[in-house]
This record gives C-alpha cells, sequence and structure tokens, in this order.
C-alpha cells in the first residue's frame, strides 16, 4: 500500500507551489498534478491519504475527477478548493459525498488542519476494513455447527439450553463453545459479540 498523503490537483502552478510548501512545513506528504487527466494518468488504487481538488480547471474540472474517482471505487476523502461562486456547487459536492469544501482565499493553519483530519479519517476507515476483513477471515474457518453454537452464545443462551435446542450433549456444545472462541480469538461471549457487531 502507498504511503498516505495528500493529492492536490490545480491547474494553477503558482497555487500546488504555494500549497506543496505549506503542507510539507507541517509534514504532511505530498504529491501533485497539474490537471485531472494527469492525475488519473498516474491512478494508482494503492493510493491513501485525501484529495485537495481545485472545482474549477481547465478541462477536466474537479467536480468531474470526483464523480470519475467514485465510480472507480476510489472511498479517499476529498476536499475541494472553491471560488466564492462555486459555493453552491460544492455544496451539492457534499451531498454526493465530498469531506469539505475550503474557500479562497483560505486560512493556512485552517487548511492544514482539515487536511489532517481527512487523512486520519482515510486511516481510520483503512483499518476499521482491515479489521472486517480479519473478522470474516476467522468466521469463514467455523464449521456449521460452530457457526450455529456461536449464534445462539452471542443470544445469551445458556449451554444447557443450546444443547436442547440444536439436539445435543451439554459437553458437546462445551465443545465447539470454547472451538468458536479460540478460532475468533476471544475469551468471553461479550467480546465475541462487539467483534461481530463490526462486521454486521
Amino acid at each position: 500500500m502507498c504511503e498516505p498523503k495528500l493529492h492536490i490537483v490545480d491547474d494553477d502552478e503558482a497555487i500546488r507551489d504555494a500549497l506543496g510548501w505549506l503542507f510539507q512545513s507541517r509534514n504532511v506528504p505530498v504529491a501533485s498534478w497539474p490537471s485531472a487527466e494527469a492525475f488519473l494518468a498516474d491512478y494508482d488504487p494503492a493510493m491513501t491519504g485525501c484529495f485537495l481538488l481545485d472545482i474549477r480547471m481547465e478541462g477536466m474540472s474537479g467536480l468531474e475527477l470526483f464523480d470519475r474517482l467514485t465510480a472507480m471505487g476510489c472511498r479517499m476523502p476529498v476536499l475541494f478548493l472553491t471560488g466564492h461562486g462555486d459555493v453552491p456547487i460544492a455544496v451539492s459536492a457534499l451531498k454526493k459525498g465530498a469531506r469539505d469544501f475550503v474557500e479562497k482565499p483560505f486560512n493556512d493553519n485552517d487548511l492544514v488542519d482539515r487536511v489532517i483530519e481527512a487523512l486520519a479519517f482515510d486511516a481510520g476507515e483503512r483499518a476499521r476494513q482491515a479489521g472486517q476483513a480479519g473478522v470474516a477471515a476467522r468466521l469463514a474457518t467455523l464449521t456449521q455447527r460452530e457457526r450455529q453454537v456461536m449464534g445462539l452464545v452471542v443470544a445469551g443462551k445458556l449451554n444447557k439450553v443450546i444443547a436442547d435446542e440444536l439436539g445435543i450433549s451439554m459437553r458437546t456444545v462445551e465443545v465447539h463453545r470454547a472451538h468458536v472462541f479460540e478460532k475468533m480469538g476471544v475469551k468471553t461471549a461479550v467480546e465475541l459479540a462487539r467483534m461481530l457487531a463490526t462486521v454486521g
């Protein structure tokens, strides 16, 4: 996976340079492109971090790039740089899933803070998705019977009740329960329930 960084797409070289300097002075890794087309030519699904897109550019606009990224399944947070007249457009982008928009002229510290929040959000989402994938992989190791026992354990049923419901001995329930806890990497039913809640 690529290093998390701020991906700037803006057709104004002076703004790209100023933003690059600003973010590097706050230790935020930056990559920049002069157009949406140039960015798309370099796009890699393994990229992480967030975007800062100029809403109006020659050729493909920042909004069109956002739509293209969304269609490609890219979930990195997007912030838009907007001129005063672009606020209604930016608001409609928020409704489509953009994270934020910043009006020019912007406050340097405010912009950096918003980008750092977006980078943290992206890292948190990736960690959550990795955790879900890990739980799903563990669930895949359970037998059909272990899944049945697990469902009843999480529902708060006692071993005796589970044995009655499944028509098996209490000792067999205890063995299945132990296997479930071991495979899922938990010590209690509460831990198990909390883990399962993360994958819905």
